[in-house]
């Protein structure tokens, strides 16, 4: 069971705090927080539960979340920003849990964009973003995040080899200090959206940053899996953080869609230079 009194003691300077709801077991956390959302839920709100029947991934994927297993949590944000800036959100949810886990464990995780935190091979933690738009400036963001915390072993069956923390670390890794470093962390990359100049700032670093920690975004031989499947050489993000990919097409530009290692095979020299845009978003 969360420790819900030691997790608010952590939130007490951020717009987490007294904002915190916790279930033994519901669906999914996004689900339910996009329900909550509409119904004028706050700006901060936060749902984590101890487990999850329905949790979601990106692309209608199934999130494993057996009880007390993991960490699955929902935030909601209502940021003061126009509705072609949401794109960021994935992004700054990534940099927020790579910093939370570093912080907590001392692991250098790997961002395979757009928002995959892994350890070597192995998948660690997803996130699911989910936006709502009204009008410019009056959005509503959900951000689901899954860590796979103390699971000893996985299915043999998933699309990407996962671990968790305990694995990784050798040790148990406290739900609670995940919980509370990953919602600090959130609360920073949150605000300089405050403010319209730091705002632009703030979103116009996140490819460099990303780029700082990631291995997927330049350089990389990758097979996209999105409304069509594209294999490629990543070439670096977009001022929008969209990710270059040096295909036999020639470079494309993807908005959208996730990325595994190209097939054995995959003639990496095919690659060219010739920009075009695969899909939107």
């Amino acid at each position: 069971m969360l420790d819900t009194s030691a997790v608010d003691c952590g939130l007490a300077s951020t717009i987490f705090a007294g904002k915190l709801h916790h279930f033994a077991s519901i669906d999914s956390t996004n689900t339910y927080a996009m329900q909550q959302a509409r119904l004028g839920a706050a700006h901060g709100c936060v749902y984590v539960a101890d487990e999850q029947t329905a949790g979601r991934g990106r692309s209608d994927h199934q999130w494993l979340s057996a009880a007390g297993q993991g960490l699955y949590a929902s935030v909601i944000v209502r940021p003061r920003i126009v509705t072609s800036q949401l794109v960021w959100f994935p992004l700054l949810a990534g940099l927020a849990l790579h910093r939370a886990v570093l912080e907590t464990t001392g692991l250098c995780a790997d961002l395979r964009w757009p928002n995959d935190l892994m350890l070597g091979e192995r998948k660690v933690a997803g996130i699911l973003v989910e936006a709502q738009t009204d009008t410019e400036q009056h959005n509503v963001v959900v951000i689901g995040i899954g860590v796979n915390l103390h699971q000893r072993e996985f299915s043999d069956k998933l699309s990407t080899p996962a671990t968790s923390l305990d694995l990784e670390t050798g040790r148990f890794v406290s739900r609670e200090d995940l919980l509370v470093a990953l919602l600090q962390s959130l609360h920073q990359e949150f605000e300089p959206l405050t403010d319209d100049k730091q705002c632009e700032l703030a979103f116009s670093a996140i490819p460099a940053r990303m780029e700082a920690i990631s291995t997927w975004i330049r350089g990389k031989a990758v097979e996209v899996h999105g409304p069509q499947t594209v294999c490629g050489i990543t070439a670096g993000l977009s001022p929008e953080g969209f990710l270059h990919l040096d295909s036999e097409q020639g470079r494309i530009t993807v908005t959208t869609g996730g990325l595994r290692k190209a097939p054995i095979g995959w003639d990496t020299n095919s690659a060219r230079r010739v920009t075009i845009t695969l899909n939107g978003r």
